[in-house]
């Protein structure tokens, strides 16, 4: 899984979001507002390039005092959620 082109991370109103960008996002017209965790997750998918929920959850537990199942859990829902918005591919 990878982040769709065209999708960034902003700053809006002291609130994270992710707006679409350029002409990969002409028709998605939303902003995806994160907590904190979230938008590090997101910008932790951009780092890796390729990614998947084991990934991701494994690097959260390292940066977060999380245990695995629980980690696993949460970031499989958030990449469903970002799968549904078209975010994510």
């Amino acid at each position: 899984m990878k982040r769709k082109e065209g999708f960034v991370l902003r700053t809006v109103c002291g609130e994270k979001v992710i707006v679409g960008e350029g002409l990969g996002a002409i028709d998605f017209g939303k902003l995806v507002s994160l907590n904190d965790t979230a938008a590090w997750i997101w910008e932790k998918a951009g780092e890796l390039g390729d990614f998947d929920t084991d990934s991701l959850a494994a690097a959260l537990c390292e940066a977060y005092e999380v245990d695995t199942d629980t980690a696993r859990a949460d970031v499989d829902k958030l990449l469903t959620q970002w799968q549904e918005l078209g975010i994510v591919e």
